[in-house]
């Protein structure tokens, strides 16, 4: 697995279990122990030390049974390593270099079996020397295999391989048939993979079949491959298609919810201005009603006291007339009694002066009676023109008091219209104020709405960009993987190129030493005697195995070294795509962040600029509101001082007039006269 598979695979799954029903119960115990997930759950080496499975008892022939084992799984690896050399020379010669894969295929499926059994063996015992040996061996074998096991064509002509081998084996000297035994003895014992010579034709024929039917599944498979990357390149045209069509549809939904949303702050201001308008209204018509109320009551007590004070004037005038002609009567009474007393006096007079003469008497008591009435006649029309200066003088003066009391009591209702007016008018200007701080109050709520509704629906299609932006980040990693998996499929082909190279290579090499193996075996009999050619034959013939198998060993080196090469070149540009792909990403996702970033910033400017527009905006209403209030308050005083102002002017010129005709009438100044002892008051 590719290590960047393996540390995603790593950090998302669980943790790995042993799957194979040969190991125990305590050794998966041991195992799920030392495996923890989380690095704080994880046991140290000295907890480790004592775990039971660590502290269990053991066979004694526990090492001595591994050493044999691994003994025997070394010799029979030499065994294979040189059998396989002489498989590549034994098809190299008999069938050339085409049918080659299917030899590994085999060997590298029994090698594979072999280092299965030696990395039980050190897994179970716990050698490390034998483990690292093996586990080398067992790594450059395994390579081969997932090279191998990835070319399923190859995998599939395993069948003719072995019936090549068998129309070959005939043609081996037999020298060598120990090693022919030997290899027949490891051949796959199974009886389907050795087809019996009936049925070679069949396989012939079934052969040339394939090739065309590869030639065509090949045509075939091209053509599914692209029609596959046509589709996928469509799906994801059309996953970006509805991506967009999604944001769109995201913003005009966005849009209309801010537009509805407007629309019913808007209705809900205009229901709260008509409200508060009619509310205005009201209170102007109850306070013209109220106006209207109280001057219908001052007219009605205008005329009450006006018919109250012509009342009282009457009332005067008859208890002045009433007086007046008490004292008229008392007055003729009183001359009355005069005229007597003086008329006996002057008879008295007359009857003591005897000289006089009755007539002269009579001339004289008559003149005097004439004198006396003329008098009392005087002094009756002086009494009679007194009281008649008096009776208009007080009444003048009375009227005068009533047109004062009027004049208070217009006062009086002026000052009480002019406080209902200013009354009503504060009335009307704290209802004004109070509009005001509410209709502030509803403006900052709905702003404040407005704005809510604003960044839910900006946080809102922040996060699903930032959905989108990690769904695209995940389906850009998951096509990078599968082009990394479908390079690491591919690699194989362009690797058995080189593996085909290399082989050429070691196969001169075996002919070469194939030669030099003859040539000095043809020597050494002829040199040697007749008895000793057994012995030689033995020893050449494992020199031989000894150079195969070092060869081998050579041969899998360089094919394990290549193949590394290989694969640590993918795996470095394999890498630096990755690399460069995450870097790729984050600046994207840098950029969203960014982008995302700077339209909140704008949006918070926004909200704030909103927020300063709106406190201008209600602190200038509300110094107009002041400044209104201001004006109405000082036309109001002013329409005081003048009303009252052209009061007093005017009752002050009634005054000056009702002043002026009592001079013109001869009564003098009437403000310094007091009413009588006897007034009615």
């Amino acid at each position: 697995m590719n290590a960047m598979s393996a540390l995603y695979h790593i950090a998302q799954n669980e943790s790995p279990t042993l799957q194979s029903n040969e190991w125990s119960d305590s050794f998966r115990g041991f195992v799920d122990y030392c495996l923890q997930k989380i690095p704080q759950e994880r046991p140290t080496s000295a907890e480790l030390l004592r775990h039971d499975f660590v502290r269990r008892e053991r066979p004694m022939r526990v090492l001595i049974d591994l050493i044999q084992r691994t003994k025997d799984a070394v010799r029979e690896l030499d065994n294979l390593q040189y059998r396989k050399m002489k498989k590549i020379l034994f098809q190299e010669s008999r069938n050339g270099p085409l049918n080659e894969s299917q030899e590994d295929d085999e060997d590298s499926e029994h090698v594979t079996n072999l280092t299965r059994k030696m990395d039980s063996l050190g897994s179970n015992h716990s050698i490390p020397s034998m483990s690292v040996s093996t586990g080398s061996q067992s790594s450059s074998v395994n390579s081969m295999q997932e090279v191998l096991d990835d070319m399923s064509p190859d995998l599939s002509s395993m069948q003719s391989y072995s019936c090549t081998f068998d129309s070959t084996s005939s043609f081996i000297p037999k020298k060598d048939h120990a090693f022919i035994r030997d290899e027949a003895d490891h051949r796959d014992p199974r009886p389907e993979l050795r087809p019996t010579p009936s049925v070679q034709s069949q396989a012939l024929h079934y052969r040339t079949r394939e090739r065309f039917a590869t030639i065509k599944s090949a045509s075939l498979l091209q053509w599914r491959v692209r029609v596959t990357r046509q589709i996928h390149e469509h799906e994801q045209e059309n996953e970006l298609r509805e991506q967009m069509s999604g944001y769109k549809r995201m913003r005009r939904q966005h849009q209309k919810q801010l537009i509805a949303l407007e629309n019913k702050l808007k209705a809900e201001m205009d229901e709260h201005r008509l409200k508060l308008q009619k509310e205005v209204e009201t209170h102007a018509n109850n306070a013209s009603i109220e106006l209207e109320k109280l001057s219908k009551r001052q007219i009605v007590g205008m005329d009450k006291e006006a018919k109250l004070a012509a009342a009282d004037e009457r009332r005067f005038q008859q208890q002045i007339i009433a007086q007046q002609k008490k004292d008229l009567t008392s007055f003729l009474e009183s001359q009355k009694k005069q005229y007597k007393i003086c008329k006996e006096k002057i008879k008295e007079e007359m009857n003591e002066d005897h000289s006089t003469p009755k007539k002269e008497k009579q001339e004289r008591i008559s003149k005097h009676k004439e004198n006396l009435q003329h008098t009392q006649a005087e002094e009756e029309a002086q009494l009679l023109s007194q009281q008649r200066l008096y009776y208009e003088k007080h009444c003048r003066l009375f009227k005068r008091k009533i047109m004062i009391k009027r004049h208070e009591v217009e006062q009086q209702h002026i000052r009480e219209e002019l406080n209902k007016k200013r009354t009503q008018k504060e009335m009307e200007h704290a209802m004004l104020i109070r509009h005001d701080e509410s209709t502030r109050e509803l403006e900052y709520r709905q702003l404040h709405m407005l704005q809510k509704l604003r960044m839910d629906l900006i946080r809102l299609q922040h996060q699903t960009e930032l959905e989108n932006q990690l769904e695209y980040n995940k389906r850009r990693e998951r096509e990078l993987h599968r082009k990394h998996v479908m390079e690491l499929r591919q690699q194989p082909k362009n690797l058995k190129v080189m593996e085909m190279q290399i082989k050429k290579q070691f196969q001169d090499t075996c002919k070469v030493q194939t030669k030099q193996y003859k040539a000095l075996k043809n020597h050494q009999l002829e040199v040697s005697p007749k008895c000793e050619h057994k012995t030689i034959l033995k020893s050449l013939k494992d020199e031989q195995t000894r150079k195969l198998a070092i060869l081998a060993e050579q041969y899998e080196q360089s094919i394990n070294e290549m193949m590394a090469s290989q694969a640590l070149r993918l795996d470095e540009a394999q890498e630096a795509e990755c690399q460069a792909l995450r870097q790729q990403l984050q600046q994207e996702m840098e950029l969203l962040n960014a982008y995302q970033s700077k339209i909140k910033m704008q949006t918070e400017a926004q909200h704030e600029r909103e927020l300063q527009k709106l406190e201008q905006r209600v602190s200038l209403r509300r110094a107009h509101l002041e400044q209104k209030i201001e004006e109405e308050l000082a036309a109001l005083q002013k329409e005081r001082s003048e009303r009252i102002k052209h009061l007093f002017e005017r009752q002050e010129r009634e005054i000056e007039t009702f002043d002026m005709e009592s001079l013109r009438m001869g009564f003098g100044n009437l403000v310094t006269l007091e009413y009588p002892k006897e007034d009615y008051r």
